[in-house]
């Protein structure tokens, strides 16, 4: 992705905040916004990354990844990942994820809110699917979280060919 694609990302950033909203208490700006203080770090850091997912040549989502999570060693983790609804339940998510472990074959991290039903059901599954050997999840509760989450630790291996 380059700056040109920027607003887009700023766009669809929008949509996935608001989603996300649903699961996680979010104020808006003054503005009429969702505050995201870290897109700038995609654009010019180089541990940190964004794509746009396309699907049948459609713009679907997008995801960003980084690997400058303090304690993860150098870790790729998906920091944020999204699709838009009309793209949902076709393997659009699962398919731009496989894509995306890709480009960095090696140990990943993720988390996600337990009570976000389709990120619950799809990260374990799909981090089982590509992990070469286990998963880790190590789970958080309340009261030392907000809410339950999940946090999966798991190493993707490059795909001959």
């Amino acid at each position: 992705m380059t700056t040109a694609d920027r607003p887009i990302l700023e766009r669809l950033l929008q949509l996935h905040l608001h989603d996300f909203s649903e699961f996680q208490p979010t104020e808006l700006t003054p503005e009429g916004a969702f505050d995201y203080p870290w897109l700038d770090d995609y654009f010019t850091s180089a541990n940190r990354e964004a794509y746009l997912i396309t699907a049948d040549g459609l713009l679907a989502g997008f995801a960003l990844i980084r690997c400058d999570v303090p304690g993860d060693d150098g870790a790729w983790n998906v920091s944020e990942f999204f699709v838009a609804r009309g793209h949902r339940r076709r393997g659009t998510a699962s398919t731009a994820a496989r894509q995306l472990f890709q480009r960095h074959p090696g140990v990943w991290t993720l988390a996600f809110l337990e009570h976000n039903v389709p990120a619950a059901r799809l990260w374990p599954t799909l981090a089982e699917a590509v992990s070469e050997g286990p998963v880790e999840r190590v789970r958080k509760i309340p009261p030392e979280v907000p809410a339950a989450k999940s946090r999966l630790r798991f190493r993707v291996v490059e795909q001959a060919g």
